[in-house]
């Protein structure tokens, strides 16, 4: 058993958990965050990728839409490496009504959300697969954002500055002396140790989970799992963000990110953030609504389906989830509840995850008595070491152009996302990574057309060699795959989950191709999986039950 001391505990490694954990850190409090997967391995690393210019909340979500204009603003000058000003288009196309045009341009300007109207002619310059259909086109400072190495780099930018963050932490209890919170027992889920973890206050930013945690402490907390689908296609069929001019609805909207365009998204209740799966209407429905924006789109190859779950907050009856309000809000539990040391941090979008930590470590300083200022809208987060490290916004082409810089095309792991040796061997060696999903998340190595179908067996080779498993004692010395047979097995049973559901055309000969190199080829079906003991210490993770346990339909 391990125990641990800190000032505030910081529960749920997204985007909001990793943004307040650096707010404090920065404050000088000292702070510790658990995760009960891989950062961002929840929420945050499941959404389309959109930087929102706050165009889409205007009409009925007005305070959403002012908070996304501020910070859309604010993150491109801290985070320039982990954003793309694709820029950012609201069309008009022949299934939607005209009349919501005057309540579109009445929002922009009464929240802040900078627009104006081009030519349709100039959109269709600019983006010439776009329906040639749409009768009007107006320009928003929408972007895309990598909210994998964002988030990596607020936790590099916190422990830097004396914070510790936990990953395959889960919360199994809060400790309370009397009406008072006063820490936390966690699961080491890798190693199965107890670590209890006492703490003066502790941030509830678990997103979907928070009522989960929540009532751990005996509050209720009423977050409403929203679960949306979304596409991706194997190439950019465009390279501007692009909206429907219309009330936010399934599949009206397009956004490239890195080398791929995202069609999003679906809204539907689930029962259970941890418990979810893609249904084949929502597949169908996305590229159905595409071809409203790109003609052709539903023909064209689709690269995976997956799926997010909003963490929406409901503190009144509404008709329909859509129709509960994208902002956040803060949740003190002394005031509400009588139970003292913690607060909720709910709701809210990945755009506006800094104000969000902003105003919860505001609140967790008031308590401790600290007077410290947010320096988090003014000090640009590092760029992790790994990463594309050239300053300036990302452009399509930074990769190839650093590889080019530097030679290194004969050290590539991952053709499709030009991911190289170096990068994949620093995440491994870093200590971060658990497993190649989580490189996955720290490199995007496996997320191109062929799903891992090449690389996951370099990755799982280089994983054998830098982190070679202890053989059984009656086992030849070198003959044993170890921990690396069972990490390319989970690896890409994640990465067919999003290909069940869309499994036809060149994507299905590309499954078919992977699947006779998995089977036919290398008889990887065959090896043993070792045994736990064999696993240095640290079991594979998904064999956790609080781990995300998403089914997909067939």
């Amino acid at each position: 058993m391990r125990t641990i001391d800190t000032d505030v505990l910081v529960i749920g490694g997204g985007a909001t958990g990793v943004g307040v954990l650096r707010d404090l850190a920065l404050r000088g409090i000292r702070a510790a965050l658990v995760e009960k997967g891989d950062l961002t391995h929840g929420t945050t690393g499941r959404y389309h990728g959109l930087l929102h210019s706050g165009g889409r909340y205007v009409v009925k979500d007005k305070q959403s839409a002012s908070e996304c204009a501020v910070e859309n603003e604010i993150l491109r000058r801290i985070m320039p490496h982990c954003l793309e000003d694709t820029g950012g288009f609201f069309v008009v196309t022949p299934a939607d009504d005209e009349a919501y045009v005057p309540l579109f341009l009445k929002g922009c300007q009464e929240t802040g959300v900078s627009v104006h109207e081009i030519a349709v002619r100039e959109a269709l310059r600019r983006e010439p697969l776009l329906n040639p259909r749409i009768s009007r086109a107006f320009e928003v400072r929408d972007g895309s954002a990598d909210s994998f190495l964002a988030t990596h780099s607020n936790a590099e930018d916190a422990v830097r500055h004396g914070a510790q963050v936990l990953t395959y932490h889960v919360v199994t209890g809060l400790e309370r002396t009397g009406d008072r919170v006063t820490g936390a027992v966690c699961e080491d889920m890798r190693s199965g140790e107890t670590v209890h973890i006492h703490t003066s206050y502790i941030v509830n930013a678990a997103g979907a989970w928070a009522g989960k945690i929540a009532e751990l402490a005996g509050v209720k907390v009423t977050v409403v799992p929203g679960k949306g689908t979304m596409v991706a296609m194997n190439h950019r069929v465009l390279n501007t963000v692009v909206n429907r001019c219309k009330p936010p609805a399934d599949g009206d909207i397009i956004v490239p990110i890195h080398t791929v365009a995202v069609i999003g998204t679906t809204d539907v209740h689930v029962p259970d953030p941890d418990v979810f799966g893609i249904e084949a209407w929502e597949v169908e429905r996305m590229l159905s609504e595409g071809e409203q924006l790109v003609p052709g789109i539903s023909k064209a190859r689709v690269l995976r389906a997956w799926a997010g779950v909003r963490p929406l907050y409901k503190d009144q009856d509404v008709a329909d989830d859509r129709d509960i309000p994208r902002t956040y809000k803060l949740l003190d539990h002394e005031a509400r509840d009588g139970v003292k040391g913690m607060i909720s941090m709910v709701g809210g979008k990945w755009t506006t995850y800094r104000m969000m930590a902003q105003e919860a470590t505001d609140a967790v300083a008031a308590k401790l008595g600290i007077q410290a200022e947010c320096r988090t809208h003014l000090e640009p987060l590092p760029i992790p070491a790994g990463a594309e490290r050239k300053a300036g916004l990302y452009w399509l082409g930074k990769p190839l152009a650093a590889i080019e810089a530097d030679s290194s095309y004969g050290h590539l792991i991952c053709e499709c996302e030009l991911v190289t040796r170096e990068r994949v061997v620093d995440a491994i060696t870093s200590g971060k990574a658990a497993n190649i999903d989580d490189i996955r998340r720290d490199t995007r190595l496996g997320m191109g057309p062929c799903q891992g179908g090449f690389c996951t067996y370099r990755a799982a080779a280089l994983w054998h060699e830098l982190k070679p498993a202890t053989p059984p004692a009656n086992d030849p010395p070198h003959g044993h795959a170890g921990n690396s047979v069972a990490l390319l097995r989970h690896f890409l049973q994640e990465r067919w989950k999003g290909l069940t559901v869309i499994a036809w055309g060149d994507q299905l000969r590309q499954a078919r191709l992977d699947e006779i190199i998995y089977l036919d080829t290398l008889g990887l079906d065959l090896l043993p999986a070792p045994a736990p003991a064999e696993q240095n210490g640290a079991e594979m993770v998904t064999a956790h039950p609080a781990i995300a346990t998403e089914y997909h339909a067939a």
